[in-house]
């Protein structure tokens, strides 16, 4: 009787002592060319990475961080039905790789909440961990036995460090470019309960204050369904038929969408001519419900979300949008994290965001009230 077939087995990896073979060098002189340490010259240094790139060598990470003690690893935990948290997170990998750090991720969900994600982390050995947009108490937060780094949310205060854009500048980016286009009655759709609403709403109701102007502040969130539920409400506001009501001599709905180059002070007395939404998901939202309402934008109404995500920069929304500086917020974040883990205070960093300029606004027509 045969016994059956062995089962393939897998390909052995290269080591280290392989690479040395192929390059004519000692192993000890691999280990210094492919540590980034000096004592090797240049042209050793060339044979030797390009052998290991001929046999296809890489580094044995998880070894190497046993023997030293120390993982370097930085967890970070964020929300995976958040666009803009994903673009976070790459710009993450690259602002810790340049600290010599390397990120574990864990996310949040509808049916995963944030203590479960930071525990996971916890069992990985990592050394700080990064949260966007953190929604336990700060005190939950500084409590962990790793430094925490809050991004996105205001400062807390305490042991946890944070990380975020400064939120009123923003809107006032957006309340002075509409204010520049001759825009007076605009309108807010804020986010609800969600990280950063409250502040943006308070800067926007100071703004209307100071501008001598009525605040309009629409219940809303930050999803697509949410901003397309504040939208309606607007429209309600305005003395517009609601989404879907179709407009007469139109066949196609997408004709009003962004008609017209100008806004105009259409509708109901008083309407708002702009609105300023929480974030660019909710403005995604909103803009839908204004297409199908035959509510032309920037034509009627301009429109500024909040992010300057992907999304908006896609060529046929073109969103007007507040745009947080990524690549400065993830480079800060991990300096911060790094700071934490060799024992320094907690700090908190604030992020001057920028104006995005597209083409959901446009100037009113004619101006003034």
């Amino acid at each position: 009787m045969m016994n059956p077939a062995e089962p393939p087995q897998p390909p052995r990896r290269p080591t280290m002592a392989d690479v040395a073979a192929a390059a004519g060098v000692s192993r000890a002189l691999v280990s210094i060319v492919i540590r980034g340490a000096e004592g090797a010259s240049d042209a050793t240094r060339r044979r030797v990475l390009q052998a290991a790139k001929d046999l296809g060598y890489r580094p044995d990470t998880r070894a190497r961080l046993l023997r030293s003690s120390r993982t370097r690893l930085i967890g970070v935990v964020f929300n995976v039905t958040e666009p803009y948290h994903a673009e976070l997170v790459e710009l993450l990998y690259e602002a810790a790789a340049a600290e010599r750090y390397a990120i574990t991720l864990s996310a949040t969900g509808p049916r995963r909440g944030e203590r479960e994600a930071v525990e996971s982390l916890l069992d990985l050995g990592v050394e700080a961990a990064v949260v966007i947009a953190p929604t336990s108490p700060t005190a939950e937060l500084a409590a962990l036995p790793v430094p925490v780094v809050s991004m996105l949310r205001a400062p807390g205060g305490g042991a946890v460090a944070s990380v975020a854009s400064d939120e009123a500048a923003g809107i006032r980016l957006a309340m002075d470019h509409l204010h520049g286009l001759g825009h007076r009655r605009i309108a807010h759709l804020d986010g609800g309960a969600a990280v950063g609403s409250a502040a943006r709403r308070t800067a926007y109701l100071a703004w209307m204050a100071d501008a001598g102007e009525a605040a309009q502040v629409i219940p809303g969130g930050p999803l697509e369904s949410d901003g397309s539920r504040a939208a309606a409400m607007l429209l309600a506001s305005m003395g517009r038929p609601p989404a879907g009501a179709g407009r007469e001599g139109n066949t196609q709905a997408g004709h009003a969408t962004y008609a017209g180059h100008g806004g105009t002070a259409s509708g109901a007395p008083g309407a708002p001519t702009a609105v300023v939404v929480f974030n660019d998901r909710s403005a995604l939202g909103a803009l839908d419900t204004f297409r199908r309402a035959w509510l032309g934008v920037p034509g009627e109404l301009s429109v500024v979300g909040y992010d300057n995500s992907r999304m908006a920069r896609l060529e046929h929304i073109n969103l007007t949008s507040i745009g947080q500086d990524g690549p400065a917020l993830a480079a800060a974040a991990v300096r911060s994290a790094a700071a934490r883990i060799a024992g320094a205070a907690a700090e908190d960093v604030v992020i001057p965001p920028s104006l995005e300029p597209g083409g959901t606004t446009a100037r009113l027509t004619p101006p003034g009230r």
